[in-house]
């Protein structure tokens, strides 16, 4: 299982590379959406754990762009704001599967991870 996160806060993607690295799964952590692209040309991905607010250009581009280049990835969005609460991301990203806070326990989203990124 291969996992890309995308998270801009660098102690919370450390957290949840950790966490997941501690369940076996094969995690790289970026903080961009230009090291995301980098990361998707060189590599394949079973999920992206993305922050949809991110310091750095766009999330939904970061998406957009894996829908292309990876099709068989899936979207796992999350956030610290109320943005996309009613559901709509699934409306703007047809590769979510999944739109959590950030805040969200990492047992649970290692949870999350392992259930969305396992082979359909």
């Amino acid at each position: 299982m291969k996992v890309l996160i995308v998270e801009c806060q660098r102690e919370l993607g450390l957290l949840w590379q950790r966490h997941l690295m501690r369940h076996g799964v094969e995690v790289d952590l970026v903080h961009s959406q230009e090291a995301a692209i980098q990361a998707l040309y060189r590599q394949s991905y079973d999920l992206l754990v993305l922050d949809l607010v991110l310091d750095e250009g766009s999330a939904l581009a970061v998406a957009d762009f894996a829908s292309y280049r990876r099709p068989d990835a899936r979207v796992l969005f999350v956030t610290n704001t109320s943005f996309f609460s009613d559901g709509s991301i699934f409306a703007h990203s047809s590769n979510a599967c999944a739109y959590v806070q950030s805040g969200t326990p990492p047992e649970d989203l290692a949870a999350m991870v392992e259930h969305y990124a396992a082979p359909r």
